[in-house]
C-alpha cells in the first residue's frame, strides 16, 4: 500500500507536473468560452424569445468548448475540466488525493484566468452566470446542481472505462459524450442555478464578480453528486476489477 510520502513524491513528477498545466489551460480554454458566449449573447439579447436563443447558445458553447477541452487532455491529464470530476476519481481510487488537490489548484487557477481576461477586456460586462430564482430554496438549487453533476461524473466514468470495451474515450468519442451531457444539463437548468455543475466555473465567475453569493450550492451539490457517481458506478456497475459486461 502506498505510503503518504510516496503519493506525495508522484504528485510532483514531471508527468504529473504536465498533467496540471494541461488542466489549467482546458479549463481555461472551456471556461473562456462558455463564460464569454454567455457574456455576448445576453449582451445582443432582449425578451422572451431572445432569452430562449441565449440559453441555446450557451449550451451549444458549453458542450463544445467542453468536448475540445476534455479531448486535448485526456491522454495527459485525464481531462477532468472540473473539481467535481476530479473528486469523483478520487473517490473511486484513479487519482491520489494528494494529486486531486494539485488538479483543483490548477483548474481554479484557469478559470479564474478565464474570467478575469473576460472581464477586463469586455471592460467589466456583467457575468451573473449563475443566477437564483428567488423563488428557489439554496437547498433545491444544490440538489439540481448535485443531480446533474452525478449524470456527469457517471458518464466520465462510463465512457472511459477500458472493461466496456477499450476507453471510448481514449477513441474521441467520449470527450463528445461528456460535452452533450453538459450542454443537455444547461439546458435542463439554465433558468434555475445557471448549470454550473463546476465549482471551479462558479468560483471563477464570483471572484470576477467580486460576489460570493450562493458559492455553497456549486460546490456542495457538485461535490456529493460526483462522489455518489463514483462510488456506485465502482460498487454496482463493476465491483470487482474483472468484472465484464454481460453478453446481453
Amino acid at each position: 500500500m502506498a505510503t503518504l510520502k510516496s503519493r506525495l513524491q508522484h504528485s510532483i513528477t514531471p508527468a504529473a507536473l504536465r498533467a496540471y498545466f494541461a488542466e489549467f489551460i482546458s479549463t481555461f480554454i472551456y471556461v473562456f468560452a462558455a463564460v464569454g458566449t454567455a457574456m455576448s449573447s445576453r449582451k445582443l439579447s432582449s425578451g422572451m424569445d431572445s432569452e430562449v436563443s441565449c440559453l441555446t447558445a450557451i449550451s451549444l458553447a458549453s458542450a463544445f468548448a467542453l468536448s475540445v477541452a476534455v479531448f486535448i487532455a485526456v491522454n495527459i491529464s485525464g481531462g477532468h475540466v472540473n473539481p467535481a470530476v476530479t473528486f469523483g476519481v478520487a473517490i473511486g481510487g484513479r487519482l491520489s488525493f494528494p494529486m486531486a488537490i494539485f488538479y483543483w489548484i490548477s483548474q481554479i487557477l484557469g478559470s479564474v484566468m478565464a474570467c478575469i481576461l473576460l472581464k477586463t477586456a469586455t471592460i467589466g460586462a456583467k457575468m451573473s452566470l449563475h443566477p437564483i430564482p428567488s423563488e428557489m430554496t439554496g437547498f433545491g438549487a444544490g440538489l439540481l446542481e448535485g443531480v446533474m453533476t452525478f449524470g456527469l461524473v457517471y458518464t466520465v466514468y462510463a465512457s472511459s472505462d477500458p472493461r466496456r470495451g477499450g476507453g471510448a474515450i481514449n477513441e474521441g468519442t467520449g470527450p463528445i459524450l461528456v460535452g452533450l451531457i453538459v450542454g443537455a444539463n444547461v439546458l435542463a437548468s439554465g433558468p434555475f442555478t445557471g448549470g454550473s455543475m463546476n465549482p471551479a466555473f462558479s468560483f471563477g465567475v464570483a471572484i470576477a464578480e467580486g460576489s460570493f453569493q450562493n458559492q455553497a450550492v456549486y460546490w456542495v451539490g457538485p461535490l456529493i453528486g460526483a462522489g455518489v457517481a463514483a462510488i456506485m458506478y465502482e460498487n454496482l456497475m463493476f465491483p470487482y476489477p474483472e468484472s465484464t459486461i454481460p453478453d446481453n
